[in-house]
């Protein structure tokens, strides 16, 4: 497995994510479309071009899910059990059309599971970078990992 188990996760343990990935309409265009968000700020470029940024704006939940999205490989693949919630999530800068984002990782926390003794839950700290070194997206996300069996 790529992903890490509960004891491989160490606090204060940072990832600097490969692949980065760059944005293009047709991402932001079907997740908009596809989670039934009409707002023309992401999908109407005329109506955009008259806003505060002068362009389309990529939906944020794209980007959330993209930045997590990124960190899978190097942290949980095949070794979660699930997400159990996202505590804090914030956009400071704005994303657009044809920014590369890369993907950061912090392990803010850990502990192991009251009542299943196979799991445990840890705190990740992701963040989104763009190419001009802005973060655009930060959250914390709580997991549930599985224990590296005996």
């Amino acid at each position: 497995m790529a992903g890490k188990y509960f004891e491989e996760l160490e606090i204060d343990a940072v990832f600097e994510h490969q692949p980065h990935r760059t944005i293009t309409e047709t991402d932001n265009l079907l997740f908009s479309t596809m989670t039934h968000n009409p707002q023309p700020l992401h999908i109407d470029a005329e109506f955009a071009k008259n806003s505060l940024h002068g362009q389309i704006l990529v939906n944020s939940l794209f980007t959330l899910g993209l930045v997590i999205g990124l960190s899978v490989g190097d942290t949980t693949l095949g070794t979660t059990i699930g997400n159990l919630g996202l505590e804090t999530t914030e956009f400071p800068n704005p994303v657009f059309i044809g920014d590369t984002i890369r993907s950061t990782t912090r392990i803010l926390d850990k502990r192991e599971s009251k009542t299943k003794p196979d799991r445990g839950i840890v705190w990740f700290e992701h963040k989104g970078i763009n190419q001009r070194g802005e973060v655009v997206c930060e959250c914390v996300r709580k997991g549930m990992m599985i224990r590296k069996p005996v």
